[in-house]
């Protein structure tokens, strides 16, 4: 292990190395079995002769601070080492924002039965392919080059990203018009970073997706909280000075519905007589069970002012941070920058990996597969749904959300079922004002109907 010791002057070398190698022992920065450095190294380290850095460690090792092994070098003896001093609290005091935003509900852990949204099942995966082709990148280097790459992005995976929105989603995109990000949200951070000065007005669903809350006022917006009903968001509710509005049109988060034809014509018309950007994310697109797909409000807008968002999070691996933003032309320069202040880039290996999982057809044949396991667990959830539980309509996603009769606390309902070993989100954490209600995720529910059982006994 590597020991940080000063040197002042050119006085009791080997007091000072003594010194500063038995207090960190003492104060267990080194922990009993730790090893040290052979004495030729440190020495060159320090810049002093090798017998110095000899001198002191045989010090150490005559008072026991020290053992020596023939042959394996200097370790930290045992029954030293103690309680490293707390560090001082700090004079430093955090944004306000900070305060108010609370930390996630954990994900970590199984449950026995899991109906968190947002979960895909990872168990399904295509490992060996993508194995293949991220070990097939790290072979050659960070994706060829070993270098820095392109704040937007990979050329290849770009390229691949348009392809496919314009394949499956019918979203006009050159690759030029796609911006890598580390997953949907980062895009929503750039935006506002790109296109909004501090205390602007935006507007969000409610209820809606926290997260995105929660960046847009860090990073100092004024966030309006904006209702949806059975047609989506109520674009007569939206508030006349916002900049930016940001909306889940094909798949409302949590709710589920789709947004009506009539309000994406009226949100796109208020966001030109309003000069104001809509945010698109088309979160969950690639699972729907039943009906017409809608076209996104990015097909339909003529004026360049929808931003469309998107990750790989839930059709692939969460832990797979990557995801992209389209943008107009007139925002390039400014959000490829943004992207390179903010982080530079995701990492190139996977970048590289997932284009070729995307030209290959994996992708598309994982969602296949995928869309037929998800359909028949939405099925099964549905026909084993308490009669406690009116479901929202909902014909995509990876959740259905559900209503309980007037009056529940669905907090407490909540908590009720994680002792019956249920992980079920209640609808009010989305939300101040939404009714109370469930959010069911079926994407990592294997056990549903025993789950749903249990589930019931938290309801009676």
């Amino acid at each position: 292990m590597d020991v940080h010791i000063g040197l002042s002057g050119r006085q009791d070398l080997a007091g000072q190395i003594y010194r500063q190698v038995r207090e960190a022992i003492v104060a267990g920065r080194l922990p009993p079995g730790t090893a040290l450095p052979a004495t030729r190294r440190l020495a060159a380290e320090l810049g002093v002769a090798r017998n110095t850095a000899g001198a002191a460690y045989e010090r150490l090792a005559a008072e026991g601070f020290l053992r020596t092994r023939v042959g394996s070098g200097t370790f930290v003896a045992d029954g030293f080492g103690g309680r490293a001093p707390d560090p001082a609290p700090g004079v430093l005091r955090p944004l306000p924002v900070w305060e108010t935003i609370r930390e996630p509900v954990s994900l970590e852990g199984r449950p026995r039965y899991d109906f968190r949204p947002g979960h895909p099942d990872v168990r399904f995966f295509p490992w060996a392919s993508w194995r293949r082709l991220l070990t097939s990148q790290l072979r050659a280097g960070a994706a060829g080059s070993g270098m820095y790459g392109d704040p937007a992005g990979h050329p290849e995976l770009r390229a691949a990203i348009a392809e496919r929105l314009a394949a499956a989603r019918s979203v006009r995109a050159d690759p030029q018009d796609v911006v890598v990000t580390a997953g949907a949200q980062q895009a929503i951070d750039l935006v506002a970073r790109v296109l909004l000065p501090p205390g602007s007005a935006v507007a969000v669903e409610e209820p809606g997706y926290p997260p995105v809350r929660h960046a847009l006022a860090a990073a100092g917006m004024r966030v309006v909280r904006v209702p949806v009903d059975a047609g989506g968001l109520v674009v007569d509710a939206l508030p006349d000075d916002a900049r930016l509005v940001f909306l889940t049109p094909s798949h409302q988060f949590p709710l589920g519905m789709p947004m009506a034809p009539a309000r994406r014509a009226a949100v796109l018309e208020w966001a030109d007589r309003h000069d104001a950007v809509l945010v698109e994310d088309d979160y969950d697109s690639e699972f729907r069970f039943a009906g017409r797909p809608l076209e996104p409000l990015h097909a339909l807008d003529g004026s360049g002012r929808v931003l469309y968002v998107g990750s790989f999070s839930k059709t692939m691996l969460p832990t797979l941070r990557l995801g992209f933003l389209l943008a107009p032309p007139s925002l390039r320069r400014a959000l490829r920058t943004a992207k390179y202040v903010s982080d530079w880039h995701v990492p190139l290996p996977e970048q590289a990996a997932l284009a070729g999982f995307l030209t290959e057809g994996s992708f598309a044949r994982h969602v296949r597969r995928m869309r037929r396991v998800y359909a028949d667990r939405r099925a099964r959830l549905l026909a084993a749904l308490p009669p406690e539980l009116a479901p929202v309509p909902a014909a995509a996603g990876l959740h259905l959300s559900a209503w309980l009769p007037p009056g529940s606390d669905d907090a407490a309902i909540a908590a009720e079922a994680a002792r019956h070993g249920v992980a079920v989100f209640p609808l009010s954490m989305f939300g101040a004002t939404a009714p109370p209600g469930l959010v069911l995720g079926f994407g990592a529910a294997t056990e549903i109907e025993p789950g749903l059982a249990a589930l019931a006994r938290s309801l009676r």
